[in-house]
């Protein structure tokens, strides 16, 4: 694969990211904080005010933007359509083996965090695969509400 062709593999246009977004419901947020002043704790209530269900994973957390907050991906009881991820790049690989055990269909990195073996763990499970932009970002630039 060249290196434009990478690119485009990682990067989706405007109407990509549109079709995308409105054909999902629920997006689990791993590394999502309770403190609403951080991106981590404040895209969660974008996703909540634009009517995705959002499900907070956080090990120390109870409640975030309202609701319930899982320990894990595996703990969450309903399917996930994609896993947005606030957690450190060396982290992702794992991130990622974790989503394609669950049936996610879309790992996304967020703004500044990339991973080539989180990237291939996703390709080999048949997830889109989207990095190094913020999902809450996008949905209001895009103005999608559910």
């Amino acid at each position: 694969m060249t290196t434009a062709q990478a690119w485009q593999t990682l990067r989706m246009t405007d109407d990509e990211l549109r079709a995308l977004l409105t054909s999902v419901t629920t997006i689990a947020v791993v590394g999502a904080s309770a403190n609403p002043e951080k991106p981590s704790g404040e895209v969660p209530i974008w996703l909540v005010e634009a009517g995705f269900t959002m499900i907070p994973v956080n090990p120390k957390a109870d409640e975030i933007a309202g609701q319930k907050v899982y320990r894990s991906l595996a703990e969450i009881p309903v399917p996930i359509d994609v896993v947005d991820v606030f957690r450190p790049s060396e982290e992702t690989p794992d991130v990622a083996r974790q989503s394609a055990e669950v049936g996610a269909k879309v790992l996304w990195l967020q703004l500044g965090i990339t991973s080539a073996d989180a990237r291939a763990t996703a390709e080999n499970a048949g997830m889109t695969y989207l990095e190094d932009i913020c999902i809450g970002a996008t949905v209001r630039r895009l103005g999608i509400r559910k």
